[in-house]
């Protein structure tokens, strides 16, 4: 905490920045002792309308093989359905990164997929452009950290879905993960998370958090879902100008969204029919 607090505070000192957004804040976070509004230090701050849902998996279960008998027979049923598939073009293998084994070859494999994934969708992500060493130097912090858990599925030795996760208070944090859509029919993606989430149970973890980002099958195997917060403040003028114009915008859609709404305390259309009949 006192390292936490002693970076933000030599940030707001040097300056070279208009506006400050902390996002995805954990109810149960640290650093919100730091980042909480009207704390001491740095610059102001306040809470920020910007919201996101972080889906985690936790429960009593006494082994990862009876959480993957509590999952619906449809799941368990796809699960099996993608083993099957995968072994129709090798051996299929899960596994967890030995710690001396390279990450070189799977960082590239992992950025590699990623760009074609970005690409399909028209998106773009400077993480994992090639040539840029800042996933491979946020991979090496949590390795030297000793939290580093890199799960792979394989299939005749091609690594068709990987997952750069790490562990902290005992909850297995999913970081990045992706899959090769060359084998998207067999779904190996949910096949190695649901390998990774038993792996974790077994292993004495008491959660797995996927972290942010709303995908369906986060949602679908989660049993809790948190609030993710965020808070904002501003070091110049440019930068309240931007939060005012920012505040102005929110008000506006509000002010839409009650107008479209139904008046309180009467019946929609299709309530005021129902109540004929």
């Amino acid at each position: 905490m006192s390292a936490l607090q002693e970076l933000w505070t030599q940030l707001c000192d040097a300056g070279g920045f208009d506006l400050a957004l902390i996002s995805r804040l954990s109810p149960d976070a640290a650093a919100r002792k730091i980042f909480t509004p009207g704390a001491f230090g740095g610059i102001r701050l306040r809470h920020f309308h910007r919201t996101e849902v972080s889906y985690r998996v936790a429960g009593q279960w006494e082994s990862g093989a009876a959480w993957f008998a509590d999952q619906s027979k449809k799941t368990r049923q796809n699960y099996r359905r993608g083993i099957k598939a995968l072994e129709e073009t090798g051996e299929v293998r899960f596994r967890l990164l030995a710690p001396d084994e390279p990450l070189q070859p799977v960082l590239e494999r992992l950025a590699a997929l990623k760009r074609k994934w970005l690409t399909e969708r028209m998106r773009e992500s400077d993480l994992f452009e090639e040539g840029v060493p800042v996933l491979a130097a946020l991979v090496d912090a949590l390795a030297r950290a000793g939290v580093l858990h890199i799960f792979v599925l394989e299939c005749n030795g091609v690594m068709v879905a990987v997952s750069i996760n790490f562990v902290q208070h005992d909850v297995m944090m999913a970081f990045v993960t992706t899959f090769d859509p060359d084998f998207g029919r067999a779904s190996p993606g949910v096949i190695l998370l649901m390998d990774y989430v038993q792996w974790s149970i077994d292993h004495g973890l008491s959660m797995v958090d996927f972290l942010c980002g709303a995908e369906s099958f986060k949602h679908k195997f989660s049993t809790q879902a948190v609030t993710l917060e965020s808070v904002i403040g501003t070091r110049t003028a440019q930068g309240a100008l931007a939060s005012l114009a920012d505040r102005v915008l929110q008000t506006v859609r509000q002010m839409r969204e009650r107008s479209s709404a139904p008046p309180e305390g009467r019946d929609t259309p299709t309530q005021a029919e129902a109540a004929l009949d």
